[in-house]
């Protein structure tokens, strides 16, 4: 009777057939993630990069309200939608900057001079949510805290639940989204 626990070697003509058998789960996966770090084929890297096309709409937007870095607006952007332009909420928040219709009308605009301002056309919902953020800044000043943090717990919660809070209100999304977007920041600063 052999111990189970103690595996016997396979016979030689089987042994490559067997092999894969023999490790772990665990050491697989470390394996290939650490192929694929060091073969820098980009599959990580690739999530931690601002589209190439959007890099210039950031920098105009940031420069042209000067609240919030491209970095900053880029995380919002990551964090909102992904990146995706298309991206609808349940709530019906549209676009790659997550405007709610009410928002959009109040705040949109063309960015892209084609005469039309569009919640779907990232030209043109970057730099409304800049122009919004400018509009925030103005509404949160006054409270105490972090400005950038005050400025994007409103893009989130709404400016009046930031006022009546005090600051950055005690909602859990709220307090995550803020988090998120200035890891996202410092993430693309490199970048952008």
């Amino acid at each position: 009777m052999t111990d189970r626990t103690t595996p016997t070697a396979p016979p030689p003509e089987t042994e490559d057939a067997h092999m894969v058998h023999w490790l772990p789960p665990r050491t697989v996966l470390a394996a290939l993630l650490a192929v694929t770090l060091v073969a820098g084929c980009g599959i990580l890297r690739r999530a931690h990069r601002v589209p190439d096309d959007l890099i210039p709409v950031f920098q105009a937007a940031a420069t042209a309200y000067g609240i919030l870095t491209p970095a900053q607006l880029a995380a919002q952007a990551r964090v909102e939608s992904r990146f995706n332009a298309q991206a609808v909420s349940h709530a019906g928040a549209r676009g790659i900057m997550q405007f709610l219709p009410s928002t959009w009308e109040a705040f949109g605009l063309d960015g892209d001079d084609d005469g039309v301002a569009d919640p779907m056309n990232p030209r043109d919902a970057i730099l409304s949510a800049a122009y919004y953020e400018s509009r925030l800044a103005e509404q949160v000043a006054h409270l105490p805290g972090d400005r950038v943090s005050l400025i994007l717990a409103a893009y989130n919660a709404g400016p009046d639940t930031v006022r009546l809070a005090g600051g950055i209100p005690d909602i859990a999304e709220t307090r995550a989204y803020v988090t998120q977007v200035r890891d996202w920041a410092e993430a693309f600063s490199d970048q952008l």
